[in-house]
């Protein structure tokens, strides 16, 4: 049961076409999932049909397939995510080599689409202030084999202040109400107030306001919610710009949502294959790019550069950096991090223990092949066995990069007989 007052304000608001907005809360929501472009072309998949007209890599799939389970997913082949809320970074339209803000970005679904988009070059900072969410972010872009991520646990205040006017382009999927989820989240119905929409609507209007220190004179800025509510969305963004007069909406071509003006998107259920969702596209006055120096990297400790020599592994333009005892190498872009609470400082390697290096699982679902390679068929016993922890029979000898299907999967360590399984203990099966 949906509540009354919500129900009365979507019919004054619809007009003719409520009848079809409540018609499509009744039918199946659709189901999709947006594959990882730095893995290559998409592998063939019985479960994916017709694409995501608004996602290039976005496919909706069968239902009733589970994909989840699939080996794939554990490799970050592919990211399961609400068609709708591919829209947001769609308009966002990050491009290869910029500096990117996703300022609310748990559980991880726009800022791995981002990463996609960035194809390994630029830096991207993806934020969630709350400290559990900001946990299931950094597994996901670990999933996902982001290198270029620095994943922070801050206010979006705190992140404003240390990097004003750094950002080509930000993005403000914002905390709402959610509306747009009351087909997908029993929870969104039951928590659901006109009280609820009025506190949104106050915080989403500090979080813009904090978003809009961080873009620079020249950047985008893309406001994003999951809600119908007038007060989240449109008259949201227009008091935004009446105190942010640097700020105008930007028309971009999206010729698949409604457009209730030049640079404000909603989509809506009963007009496409998705959940609600709204969007506004804003550009700052100005053009201006600051390009402070990075801080230096540390010196790459032996144990590293031992493995990788062996290995044959090289990586991407960047720096070293410590993180407790875990070698990270971080984004070249990446600025200074010091007094932030960080999660994740770019692409996590592994750690040197005495004179020898014990590699990362994030490492591996980075690499697409090495000097030692294991490859599994993504249906046969093998996999299985690996993702339960076990054994895996193998000439191989020494460390060794499980992949399957030809993607990177984990690590196994070789005696010329099988492989031991070095599968984090909390992903088996």
């Amino acid at each position: 049961m949906l509540p009354q007052e919500f129900l009365n304000r979507m019919q004054e608001q619809l007009g003719e076409e409520y009848p079809a907005f409540l018609a499509s809360l009744e039918r199946p929501r659709a189901v999709a999932l947006r594959f990882d472009p730095q893995k290559g072309n998409p592998p063939a998949l019985d479960f994916v049909g017709k694409p995501v007209p608004w996602e290039p890599q976005g496919y909706y799939y069968d239902p009733q397939a589970r994909p989840g389970l699939h080996p794939f997913h554990e490799a970050g082949v592919y990211y399961l995510q609400e068609a709708s809320a591919m829209a947001p970074v769609t308009l966002l339209d990050p491009q290869p080599g910029e500096r990117i803000c996703d300022l609310c970005a748990a559980p991880g679904g726009k800022s791995t689409q981002i990463a996609g988009r960035l194809l390994g070059e630029g830096f991207l900072l993806c934020n969630e202030i709350n400290p559990k969410r900001a946990k299931i972010l950094s597994r996901n872009m670990e999933r996902m084999g982001v290198a270029n991520a620095l994943v922070t646990n801050e206010h979006p205040q705190h992140l404003a202040e240390r990097y004003a006017e750094y950002f080509d382009r930000v993005l403000i999927d914002a905390p709402c109400s959610g509306e747009g989820m009351f087909r997908k989240e029993e929870a969104a119905v039951t928590d659901w107030s006109p009280e609820t929409v009025a506190m949104c609507a106050r915080r989403q209007g500090e979080i813009l306001h904090s978003g809009a220190q961080l873009v620079r004179p020249g950047g985008r800025l893309v406001y994003s919610t999951c809600t119908f509510a007038p007060e989240e969305d449109e008259l949201a963004v227009e008091a935004f710009l009446e105190s942010h007069p640097e700020f105008k909406l930007e028309a971009v071509e999206a010729p698949w949502f409604d457009c209730p003006k030049p640079g404000m998107y909603r989509m809506w259920p009963h007009k496409l294959l998705g959940e609600g969702h709204f969007a506004a596209v804003l550009r700052k006055a100005g053009d201006d790019r600051q390009d402070p120096d990075a801080p230096k990297g540390e010196k790459l400790p032996r144990e590293w550069v031992d493995f990788a020599k062996e290995l044959d592994i090289r990586l991407p333009e960047g720096r070293p950096v410590r993180f407790g005892e875990n070698l990270f190498w971080a984004p070249a872009q990446m600025p200074d991090i010091t007094r932030l609470k960080v999660l994740r400082p770019g692409l996590e390697l592994g750690i040197c223990k005495k004179g020898r290096f014990a590699p990362a699982h994030a490492l591996a679902l980075w690499l697409r092949s090495c000097a030692n390679v294991q490859d599994l068929d993504p249906e046969g016993p093998e996999i299985k066995a690996y993702l339960h922890g076990n054994v895996v029979p193998s000439g191989k000898k020494g460390w060794c990069l499980v992949t399957v299907g030809g993607y990177g999967m984990g690590w196994g360590k070789g005696d010329g007989t099988v492989l031991k399984n070095h599968y984090p203990k909390g992903l088996r099966r």
